[in-house]
């Protein structure tokens, strides 16, 4: 994950596996906990303190003759907990102090959201109130921003406040390699335990030169990507040419067989659940080595998928100067609770759709790159990339595109892969003019009055085309001059 810094450093997130002792494990446990318990403590204090606040209004109050509200920031917070940790956590000096302090600062990000949410003023979904964090329900955390945060010169070891050094599973060489040459600072640092194991994420500024890598040979400048749960990528160039095609990860569909046989394997095993008395037991160790079994195939899976996904977008970035894809909402897309929708549902999840336009988004960045996001209602599917005419309907099921009007008949993703590179190339030139690279985002450009894309009677072209361009015998049109590589 990364975000632009100062010029010519981005912020950069390097994520290792460690093997700790057991009495490592146990202080690791010991810091979740604590900023576990920091979260909970002041979230306590703040709804008391709020409903102090409803309960004086109540009776005609107003004004100074309120209680004083709580500071919600994370130095509010943090300062209220320095006064209660003697009475609430008298074991305080057992753990470093970022523990406590990581735990504040999230409560406060999350009462900063509700508020922005309740407000209006914040995108994206709805946020709700905070509510208590559950040992056995959320995933074991800590962030530390100061103390002895560094990667050890054998490159097989971090050390981290109050815990010591660290045994990692694998080699921190990529981010030990950055340090030794100074382009590289780390910020912080986050302990995290799930799938198991527990992994450190550092977050370091690293400085980093744009441009494709010498050794990386370059193809199409140009090319539109289309997303889909059966075909991860259909990418294709301005003339129509599909350069790539790459199935969706076939991981999980591939050990759907074995991981329903190990969650039968457990149902008839004594789990901690009795359905007859409907009370809580005691597990066997068979059934909890089963839940290893079946904890470690979905990781694995996991780890094939994410890299599948690396390999792929990386392969992207690195071999192209301009790609453009569609603005997608896979959580819209898979409607939950719907039994028609069961399979789509799984294969959306599997091609992890969202993850693959974040890792998209920042290695365009990296390798010079520039990414065009088409709007979420840009028909690119609908359009056809010879004569522009646009369906009014194409159900999920007609996997080949066929024109009407001029009697195109084409894969369907290819046929909306090649819109999008012309969609790319408009946005990018402004139809016209040389051929401009970067690692900025470009969005949609509306046409006056809501026109969909197609041929445009003022100039007599596609959108997305120039004057003069050839047509091809796929329905695109032939690379422009100033888009040459």
């Amino acid at each position: 994950m990364t975000a632009t810094a100062t010029a010519g450093w981005t912020v950069q997130a390097y994520r290792f596996a460690l093997d700790p002792a057991p009495a490592q494990a146990r202080a690791l446990a010991s810091h979740a906990g604590a900023a576990r318990r920091a979260f909970n403590v002041m979230l306590a204090a703040v709804k008391a303190n709020l409903d102090q606040r409803a309960a004086e209004r109540s009776y005609g109050l107003d004004g100074d003759a309120l209680t004083p509200s709580l500071n919600w920031s994370a130095y509010g917070l943090r300062r209220e907990w320095n006064i209660r940790k003697h009475t609430v956590a008298p074991w305080w000096r057992e753990n470093s102090k970022e523990a406590y302090a990581a735990g504040c600062a999230n409560l406060g990000a999350a009462l900063g959201n509700w508020s922005a949410s309740k407000k209006g003023s914040r995108k994206g979904p709805r946020a709700g109130f905070p509510r208590f964090k559950a040992k056995h329900r959320d995933t074991p955390s800590v962030t530390f921003t100061t103390g002895a945060i560094r990667v050890e010169p054998d490159r097989r070891h971090v050390r981290l406040p109050v815990i010591g050094t660290v045994k990692t599973h694998e080699s921190t060489r990529k981010l030990a390699r950055r340090m030794e040459a100074g382009t590289a600072r780390i910020t912080t640092a986050t302990i995290r335990f799930e799938r198991g194991r527990w992994f450190v994420s550092f977050v370091a500024h690293v400085q980093r030169a744009a441009g494709r890598p010498a050794h990386v040979p370059a193809e199409a400048p140009v090319i539109g990507v289309d997303l889909g749960v059966r075909d991860l990528i259909v990418a294709a160039t301005l003339d129509g040419a599909e350069i790539a095609r790459r199935p969706a990860p076939p991981q999980l569909r591939r050990a759907q067989r074995r991981v329903r046989a190990l969650q039968r394997k457990a149902a008839r095993q004594h789990g901690p659940y009795d359905p007859a008395a409907k009370s809580w037991r005691e597990p066997s160790h068979g059934w909890v080595k089963t839940q290893q079994l079946i904890r470690r195939e979905h990781t694995r899976i996991a780890n094939l998928r994410t890299d599948h996904l690396h390999k792929t977008t990386t392969r992207l970035a690195q071999r192209h100067q301009v790609i453009g894809v569609e603005t997608l909402a896979p959580g819209n897309m898979a409607r939950r609770g719907g039994r028609r929708k069961r399979g789509l549902n799984r294969a959306l999840a599997n091609a992890s759709l969202g993850t693959l336009t974040r890792l998209l988004g920042y290695k365009a960045g990296w390798y010079g790159c520039r990414l065009v996001a088409a709007d979420r209602f840009f028909p690119s599917s609908k359009t056809c990339s010879r004569c522009g005419a646009v369906k009014t309907k194409l159900p999920l099921s007609e996997r080949t595109f066929a024109c009407g009007q001029c009697g195109l008949v084409l894969d369907r993703d290819r046929n909306a892969a090649i819109n999008l590179a012309r969609h790319a190339l408009a946005a990018t030139t402004g139809g016209s003019g040389p051929l401009v690279t970067g690692g900025a985002d470009g969005k949609t450009r509306h046409r006056p009055g809501g026109q969909p894309p197609g041929p445009d009677p003022a100039r007599g072209v596609e959108t997305g085309t120039r004057a003069g361009d050839a047509p091809c015998a796929a329905g695109g049109t032939a690379t422009p001059k100033g888009a040459a590589a």
